[in-house]
């Protein structure tokens, strides 16, 4: 698993060890800070708390680890995201904490079209990928706590 937190726009930080909050997602990102276009009132969207992307897809589109981050997830981990195995309302444990998948669809929008190129928008929003999720999933916190990079993520 890789941890990564977005301190501003465009600025990535990979941790070993991270604090998720109920309120804040995870502890030293801007996503509360930096709200959501598209909800009423511009806050954050609480169905995005922490988006999270399989490692392998992403390794296949950044070609180097040092790009991961590039995608703007705050998780990259090894597990199959399709609805099929993690439909919306899995909970996820890793470390201390557990999230839960949102039914918030995540797709590639022009940033990651800019860092990864229209091809790999393409393949990651077609019907097939958006079926088997290779851009992420959002989550939400439901039970703060400490994770780290190594962590095990298990369905509870």
């Amino acid at each position: 698993m890789l941890i990564v937190r977005r301190p501003a726009v465009d600025l990535r930080e990979s941790v070993q060890v991270a604090e998720v909050d109920l309120v804040q997602g995870l502890v030293g990102d801007n996503w509360k800070a930096r709200g959501n276009k598209n909800t009423p009132d511009g806050s954050a969207n609480p169905n995005a708390q922490i988006t999270v992307m399989n490692s392998r897809v992403v390794d296949l589109l950044a070609q180097s680890e040092e790009r991961w981050s590039q995608a703007g997830d705050q998780l990259y981990v090894d597990m199959d995201l399709s609805d099929e195995n993690l439909p919306p309302g899995t909970r996820l444990a890793l470390g201390t904490a557990v999230i839960e998948v949102t039914a918030q669809p995540h797709t590639g929008c022009s940033k990651f079209a800019e860092r990864y190129g229209t091809d790999a928008t393409k393949f990651v929003n077609s019907k097939e990928g958006k079926r088997l999720h290779l851009r992420g999933i959002n989550t939400r916190v439901v039970q703060a706590g400490t994770i780290r990079v190594g962590d095990a993520v298990r369905k509870v």
